[in-house]
């Protein structure tokens, strides 16, 4: 019986960073085969875990918008210059603008799950944007002195 497998052992290679399976439903859930080849290697499925962590970090992300905008609605100043000009245009473009930037960050962070560095960088993103939601509700109840009142 004839083996129908290209010429070549696909293991000589390591998994690409994007391929056709990382949309068309590939199988790999772990990196590697044996201990310490998991590091730095990317798969197509991801675990619930992952999914979890990424969605919190969009959540959070869209009640920091949420919460920006009520601040300027109540009187209050955007302090980051990029962000305040993007705001000229209207809160349509601000909240795209905003969503999809940590889209993209987040799907990267998912491509990237199994290196060291963007694991911090996921936990210091979550950690910034639960501080960030403190700082909000802090101003949202006007319980920072100076804050706007509504």
């Amino acid at each position: 019986m004839a083996e129908n497998r290209p010429p070549g052992d696909r293991r000589e290679h390591p998994t690409r960073f994007l391929s056709k399976w990382s949309f068309l439903g590939g199988r790999r859930r772990a990196g590697g085969r044996r201990p310490g080849e998991d590091v730095r290697a990317f798969v197509d499925l991801y675990s619930m875990r992952v999914w979890v962590v990424l969605t919190s970090f969009f959540f959070l992300s869209l009640l920091d918008a949420h919460f920006t905008l009520i601040h300027l609605m109540r009187g209050g100043e955007e302090g980051n210059v990029f962000v305040k000009g993007i705001l000229g245009l209207g809160q349509g473009p601000f909240l795209l603008f905003k969503q999809i930037g940590i889209g993209l960050g987040a799907a990267l962070f998912c491509i990237l799950k199994n290196h060291p560095n963007a694991r911090l960088g996921v936990l210091l993103a979550l950690v910034f944007y639960q501080a960030l939601l403190a700082y909000h509700l802090l101003l949202f109840f006007n319980l920072i002195r100076g804050s706007v009142l509504p």
